[in-house]
């Protein structure tokens, strides 16, 4: 077991390339493949307690715990075991780096902050790492394959029901307890499939590997899902969807689809929404940067919705390619709405947009949150308040 105080932190760069997604949580706190970058960490140490190194706004909500010596681990890095094995071998001043990407340090926050280094170690291979909002789709399916080989390691899956019909190798399929899969179509051919705990495949679902559906996640009759998609925690998916990775408890459970997005926590796509993830002249992607403030090139070709805490749209809502969407924001009419809108707006391309005012916003998350048994708490409020006003400078 690591005794060593873990200190995930947040690179101030990074964090504002990913945001809106990481204006209500810190960078450690992003899921991808199965788990959070977090808990891939601390299954490969060994470790159940840590903290946060991150905005000061954030802090109530996700605290610091610093000690003389602290062992700071990058939180945009996704961990193998060879970089996991190395970052706890780390001595006191020694730093775990790929190139100038610091992965992890040992030692007092004085080093650490003026990257006083006794010695450097260099992994053998590059690590995975999460600097671009694009990248949490992009890498997901990679990283889900990594999970589910930690997850099911020397575990046996439940049974598969003889009502599937499963394509491809049935032992990529792992089912945990109380989960039901009935009457899907489960195709392995490139990668496995991961049902979590109290999970529902309904029948019809059709489902491509990689594909992950978390604790709680529901998959609804007729749905088409194409890998790599991972549904996080109480996320109920309908229609079709490609490549898209839900951090926990949203929404797109009726027809429409999206494909090469991220969306954050708390969201609903209503029925009929359908987001666009290639542009009809096939060019390159242009992606809102909020560090940068503008658009900047991607290098993709396909790219979808990114959706930050909290945001909704109506029915059959329309939506561009490459559209980001702050937290809070409510997308509501017909036509296109503009593809980036800053956070707690609400409208749509005929009525315009006019500003969510905070005590409306806390009023609708309080319902929609009580629906999961879960409340808003000061410290929540206490975030978005932080968020609304930052969130001027956008709009």
């Amino acid at each position: 077991m690591n005794t060593r105080n873990i200190i995930f932190f947040d690179d101030n760069d990074v964090r504002k390339n990913l945001l809106p997604i990481t204006y209500t949580r810190p960078i450690a706190k992003i899921r991808l493949g199965i788990t959070t970058i977090e808990e891939k960490w601390a299954t490969m140490l060994g470790v159940s307690n840590y903290s946060y190194l991150t905005a000061s706004y954030l802090k109530a909500k996700f605290p610091l715990t610093a000690r003389r010596y602290n062992l700071m681990i990058a939180g945009h890095i996704i961990p193998t075991p060879e970089i996991a094995e190395l970052t706890m071998k780390l001595n006191l001043g020694e730093a775990l780096c790929y190139g100038d990407q610091l992965i992890a340090f040992y030692g007092s926050a004085r080093g650490f902050d003026q990257r006083k280094f006794t010695r450097t170690i260099t992994p053998k291979k590059a690590p995975v790492t999460i600097q671009y909002l694009y990248h949490i789709f992009e890498a997901n399916g990679q990283v889900l394959k990594q999970d589910f080989e930690m997850l099911t390691a020397g575990r046996q899956s439940a049974p598969i029901s003889a009502t599937n019909t499963v394509v491809g190798d049935p032992n990529r399929i792992f089912i945990e307890e109380g989960a039901s899969v009935e009457g899907a179509f489960l195709n392995t051919r490139e990668g496995p499939i991961y049902i979590g705990k109290d999970v529902e495949v309904m029948e019809g679902a059709c489902i491509r590997a990689p594909f992950a559906a978390c604790d709680h996640a529901k998959v609804r009759m007729g749905a088409k899902v194409y890998g790599a998609t991972t549904l996080g925690p109480h996320c109920k998916i309908g229609g079709e969807v490609e490549n898209t990775v839900m951090i926990g408890y949203s929404n797109k459970a009726h027809d429409g689809f999206i494909g090469d997005a991220v969306i954050g926590e708390w969201c609903n796509i209503g029925g009929g929404t359908t987001a666009s993830n290639l542009k009809n002249d096939y060019g390159e992607i242009k992606l809102w940067n909020y560090g940068a403030k503008r658009f900047m090139r991607t290098g993709l070709q396909f790219c979808g919705l990114i959706m930050g805490d909290h945001c909704k749209t109506g029915v059959n809502c329309m939506i561009n390619t490459a559209t980001v969407l702050g937290v809070g924001v409510n997308i509501h009419g017909a036509g296109f709405p503009r593809n980036f809108v800053a956070s707690f707006m609400e409208g749509g391309s005929t009525a315009g947009f006019k500003d969510v005012k905070l005590d409306a916003f806390f009023a609708l998350a309080e319902r929609v949150m009580a629906r999961r048994g879960l409340k808003l708490t000061q410290a929540d409020r206490d975030i978005y308040t932080a968020i609304h006003e930052m969130s001027k400078r956008y709009k």
